[in-house]
């Protein structure tokens, strides 16, 4: 059987997220950099809703690359950052000690940038590790759509399996009837699904007449003609 016609569930997979730091965002171009953060942070909290095990790795935070994204890290309090020195996270035993115990073979990955941390990591973690890698493209970035895209092309002509977060987090939802993470899958949807997450909210307060989705009352007034 080929492991990788398996579908990502919440006990075979683990998530790696590389260098989600200033530095390194600022030299991406090959997305929109707010949406490279909302999407990063939305797959982090899918990654709690389901209790994912979850690595968070560094490079040079204090000489160069700054701290990472503090949405991220909220969405894990008390989570240890793994510090490298290395480009490559492969290289620093503590990831590969975390990984390890975490003892999943699936591992999802999200990072900076996708030509150097990303492709380097899965390159090593596939031919050294025996893991299979599943690269979310739209929560990666590279300095230029040219280096993020062939080093997609790359790692899938490797054997890497390309993923987007949202995708990532359906798979793991697969049916609306497990309720147990239902509504934390919903909020994540609406805040950080765009367009689709709009029509959630509207369906929620318009169809189903459910409270809005906001932390205090907003008191409405009619309208009144100008005399």
């Amino acid at each position: 059987m080929n492991p990788k016609l398996d579908v990502l569930t919440p006990h075979n997979s683990q998530l790696i997220f590389i260098d989600h730091q200033p530095q390194m965002a600022f030299g991406v171009q090959s997305i929109d950099r707010q949406v490279l953060k909302n999407n990063t942070v939305a797959l982090a909290k899918a990654a709690r809703a389901f209790n994912i095990p979850t690595v968070i790795t560094t490079v040079e935070t204090q000489a160069f690359s700054g701290h990472t994204y503090p949405e991220l890290l909220d969405v894990f309090p008390g989570q240890k950052i793994l510090e490298r020195s290395s480009m490559n996270s492969w290289d620093d035993q503590k990831v590969r000690d975390a990984l390890k115990a975490n003892g999943r073979k699936k591992v999802i990955v999200a990072g900076l940038w996708t030509e150097v941390c990303n492709n380097s990591f899965a390159l090593c973690a596939m031919a050294e590790g025996d893991y299979e890698i599943y690269m979310v493209a739209d929560a990666s970035g590279g300095t230029s759509k040219e280096a993020h895209d062939y080093a997609m092309q790359r790692m899938i002509q490797a054997g890497v399996v390309p993923v987007t977060w949202q995708q990532v987090m359906l798979e793991w939802q697969r049916d609306w009837a497990h309720r147990d993470t239902y509504d934390a899958v919903m909020a994540i949807v609406r805040e950080h699904s765009g367009a689709y997450g709009m029509g959630v909210d509207y369906a929620y307060t318009m169809v189903h007449k459910a409270a809005e989705r906001t932390t205090g009352e907003h008191e409405v007034l009619a309208p009144v003609p100008a005399r």
